[in-house]
């Protein structure tokens, strides 16, 4: 695999050497010394990251010409991660220059293995928001907002695309906010239906005595209300897709009903006599426990058997690993463009907080505080505060992704040394494919070796 470039901008000739020298192993580098040179080598090599002395000419003894070499290259499209070189004695500048969108800042003079640590990370977070928006390119059209690289998305993946080609009922389960309607949603477009309406109806938010109505439709006159013949949801949906979310709410006389319809493909209006063809698809999703809801008697098991011809478990948040990183950059960036927001990310300690939160109301609760965030932020980089989560660090000082590496780093090479580097079977221990085996060595430093 080829290294990835960096660029140094730094117009004293000796550190620019020396710089290169001590990261030329990780890094092939591109060198630049003065702002003109910077944006050229920006433009030709597209450097995922960049370190930019902010003295640079015709005014090294000051900040202006850094500040603006700063701006220019955020400029460019899919701009690298800026990491700022400056003396200690002008913390401040370096400072602002954080504050105007550099992804950190490394003080004079350079210890190489501590900026390398600064850089890995800068990398993987260019690497992250490219892979967001490849994501976003290749599945537009057909996942909707599914993002997600982790294992435990692929079964996900995997059972959308094969269900979405036939008829059969399928059951989405999962808690509550882990994007349900959505796995439902990307199963319609990518099926022959994908013309026809998608209808969505919670049986949960619509009160018993209307739900009935809601469902099957109601003659003039069928009750107190009712001044004309309506359509229900499920004759809406005809040649589409009927998703019943929160399904294990319905109340027993109408899950006679619907077992019913799934049966026959036909139904009767409330108050009505005649029979009435509909071909709809039917999805369903629940957050409860069903075979629970059956053993007490609440849930029907031949409704069960009939709408769960396939079932699709949806994965926890907490569970999705560096997902909740991806989908937080894809949660920013839209809301952000949608607020014609000016932002640049995330800071450490907010990913940190990101990655530390456990995420009780999962996706939609992250999505709700990345959107919050883009609202009440006043710097250009979202803060914990911002997200409204507590910044946690180790004892030590590290932060817990910080942690988090350190006993990745230390599993993967153990599992190395253990089938004496044989990625295949190290990638079969830990339980994961080759590609992501490779990615988090990459990640994480592990040479393969």
């Amino acid at each position: 695999m080829s290294k990835p470039k960096l660029l140094i901008v730094e117009d004293d000739d000796d550190l620019r050497r020396q710089m290169r020298w001590a990261l030329a192993d990780d890094y092939d580098v591109v060198l630049a010394g003065d702002r003109a040179a910077a944006l050229e080598a920006v433009r030709e090599h597209h450097p995922p990251v960049v370190t930019l002395d902010l003295g640079l000419p015709p005014e090294a003894q000051g900040a202006a010409e850094g500040f603006a070499t700063l701006a220019d290259i955020q400029r460019v499209d899919e701009a690298p991660k800026v990491v700022v070189i400056t003396g200690r004695e002008e913390r401040d500048y370096a400072l602002r220059a954080v504050d105007q969108g550099a992804y950190d800042y490394f003080c004079k003079p350079i210890q190489a293995d501590e900026l390398k640590v600064v850089l890995r990370r800068a990398l993987y977070l260019y690497r992250l928001e490219q892979e967001n928006r490849e994501l976003q390119r290749r599945n537009h059209g057909g996942f909707e907002d599914m993002l997600g690289t982790s294992p435990q998305m692929e079964p996900v993946f995997a059972a959308v695309r094969k269900v979405a080609v036939s008829d059969a009922p399928v059951l989405i389960v999962g808690e509550s906010g882990t994007g349900k309607e959505l796995v439902a949603r990307a199963v319609h477009r990518l099926s022959p239906r994908h013309k026809a309406p998608f209808v969505t109806i919670n049986c949960g938010a619509i009160p018993e005595n209307l739900l009935e109505s809601e469902l099957f439709g109601h003659e003039k006159g069928a009750f107190t209300g009712a001044h004309v013949q309506r359509k229900g949801r499920i004759e809406t949906a005809h040649g589409g897709t009927l998703f019943l979310d929160e399904v294990g709410e319905l109340p027993p006389p109408l899950q006679v009903k619907l077992l019913r319809f799934l049966q026959e493909k036909r139904l009767e209006h409330v108050g009505g006599r005649q029979e009435i063809a509909v071909d709809a698809r039917v999805v369903a999703a629940t957050n409860a426990d069903l075979k629970q809801a059956m053993r007490e008697g609440r849930f029907r098991e031949d409704l069960y058997y009939r709408i769960g011809v396939v079932v699709i478990p949806v994965p926890p948040l907490r569970e999705r690993g560096d997902d909740v990183d991806l989908l937080a950059t894809a949660f920013l960036q839209r809301h952000a463009a949608e607020g014609r927001r000016r932002l640049n990310g995330f800071t450490r300690e907010a990913l940190a907080a990101i990655q530390a939160h456990a995420w009780p109301g999962n996706v939609r609760e992250l999505e709700n505080r990345v959107k919050r965030a883009v609202v009440m932020a006043e710097g250009t980089r979202i803060t914990p505060a911002d997200l409204e989560l507590e910044s946690v660090t180790a004892a030590d000082g590290r932060a817990l992704r910080d942690m988090r590496a350190d006993l990745e780093r230390e599993t993967i090479r153990r599992s190395l040394a253990k089938n004496k580097g044989n990625v295949s079977r190290t990638a079969a221990d830990l339980g994961v494919s080759r590609p992501t085996l490779y990615g988090l060595m990459e990640k994480l430093g592990i040479g393969r070796g």
